[in-house]
């Protein structure tokens, strides 16, 4: 049965648009634990777009389930992430001119500091997951940084219309999941995913946690975000778990 994080970043980005107090990222995280929510997931951006560092103390006060935070791999936010002590972080490539995150992280051209970041986080016992493309290069490049997880991009999947192409970018996400858990890697999902189109990623019983924002809070806004994430997780976790 696999596990929902619910990114409330796009909350922040509401917030920050008036540059007021509302809506709260903070409020907007009970309610998703509410919703059944297993984690709060939020980006702290270098350019702080929209999650704050305010919101990610206050966050690690206050969300009952696991926090993980999203970030580049640069000094100063790490500084932030061993200061706070976030669940888990996940290493994300980030350019200031993208409206959301583009690509996966090139492990292999950037080893050497990915994986001085990893020591770090582990010297403070905070496990590391690295955000990639279904890519077997950039898989096995993970496992020997030292990543304790991967999170899928599956934004091709979910950009992808035609059914060839669908099941092409479906069958790369099948395989890197394969090889991931081969390497001991834990393996996690997400960037794009939507209330339709997560439903066959389910076939893919080594996918630990999916991680989804946009789809969620745009639902929310028709039928609250409580309402919204309960509907989210019954999809993944299947049609025998209780409501």
């Amino acid at each position: 049965m696999a596990k929902l994080g619910v990114n409330v970043d796009h909350v922040a980005t509401l917030r920050q648009a008036r540059g007021g107090r509302e809506p709260d990222p903070i409020a907007a995280a009970i309610l998703a634990d509410l919703g059944g929510a297993d984690g709060i997931v939020v980006h702290l951006r270098e350019d702080r777009r929209h999650i704050q560092e305010r919101d990610l103390k206050l966050l690690r006060e206050t969300v009952p389930s696991t926090l993980n935070l999203e970030m580049a791999v640069e000094e100063s936010v790490a500084k932030i992430a061993i200061q706070i002590r976030p669940d888990k972080v996940t290493l994300v490539p980030e350019r200031r001119q993208e409206l959301t995150t583009e690509g996966g992280l090139a492990v292999i051209e950037h080893r050497d500091r990915i994986k001085s970041l990893i020591r770090a986080m582990h010297d403070v016992h905070i496990p590391v997951s690295l955000f990639i493309d279904p890519d077997l290069d950039q898989i096995r490049a993970a496992q020997k940084v030292g990543a304790d997880a991967i999170e899928l991009h599956t934004g091709r999947y979910a950009n992808s219309r035609e059914s060839a192409e669908i099941q092409k970018e479906f069958d790369a996400l099948l395989e890197s999941t394969k090889l991931a858990r081969k390497l001991g890697l834990e393996v996690n999902a997400g960037h794009g995913l939507t209330y339709h189109n997560i439903q066959p990623l389910m076939m893919i019983p080594e996918i630990v946690e999916f991680n989804i924002g946009h789809s969620i809070i745009s639902r929310a806004i028709l039928v609250g975000l409580e309402r919204a994430v309960r509907e989210m997780k019954s999809l993944v976790t299947g049609p025998n778990s209780q409501p």
